[in-house]
Parts: C-alpha cells; structure tokens; sequence
C-alpha cells in the first residue's frame, strides 16, 4: 500500500512563475489601476489635422502619376484631380491620410497591401 506524503508546507518556497504576457497584463494592470487613483498620470497627444494639403506636392515628390498615386494609396483619380485643380478640398480623413502618406509613404503602402 503507497504511503501518503503528509500535507503541509513543503521543505521548498515556492515561487510564482510568470511568463512574458503574465508579467505585461500585471504590470499594465498595476499602471492602469494607479492612473484610476490619481497616482500617475498617463502620456497623451493631440492630433493635428491639417486645413490644407498640397496633393499635387506630395504627389510630385513621390514621382506619381495621378493615375498612379490614386491606385497606391486607394484614392478615386478623379478625386485627385480635382483636389490639385482647387474644385474640391479633401475632406478630414482624405487630410489626415494625405498627411501620412506626405510623412510614411511605405507604411501607408504596407497597410494598403495587407489589407
């Protein structure tokens, strides 16, 4: 008959064992928990949307048509054309894309063929 091991606490200390993601969502958790208190306050940013953007300039400078350019960045060709001429302004999010793709082209192209 197998003899039992009695029950109690053992001759070792045990230590916690967390993995990589264990360890971030406590230390996220801990971060957020002291932000709730007003123990720290957490970074943040304002986003700048510009008025104005110069398509044609940032069309110019990647080399594109605007044929071209329309096709990279999913933009209607007819929209664009009329952005350069002055009929129409792009609208808010059109700004904020043409602001990304005017600063990171190839992240923006990246995004798109993910997608």
């Amino acid at each position: 008959m197998p003899t039992r091991k009695p029950s109690g606490p053992s001759s070792r200390p045990s230590t916690p064992k967390h993995s990589a993601l264990g360890r971030r969502l406590i230390a996220g958790a801990t971060e957020a928990l002291a932000h709730a208190r007003g123990e720290t306050a957490l970074p943040t940013y304002t986003v700048s949307v510009p008025d104005e953007v110069d398509v044609a300039a940032i069309r110019t400078k990647l080399g594109l048509s605007q044929r071209q350019f329309a096709d990279a960045f999913g933009l209607d060709v007819t929209a664009v054309h009329a952005w350069e001429q002055g009929r129409r302004r792009p609208d808010r999010a059109a700004r904020i894309l043409l602001a990304v793709i005017a600063k990171e082209p190839e992240a923006v192209r990246r995004a798109l063929a993910a997608a």
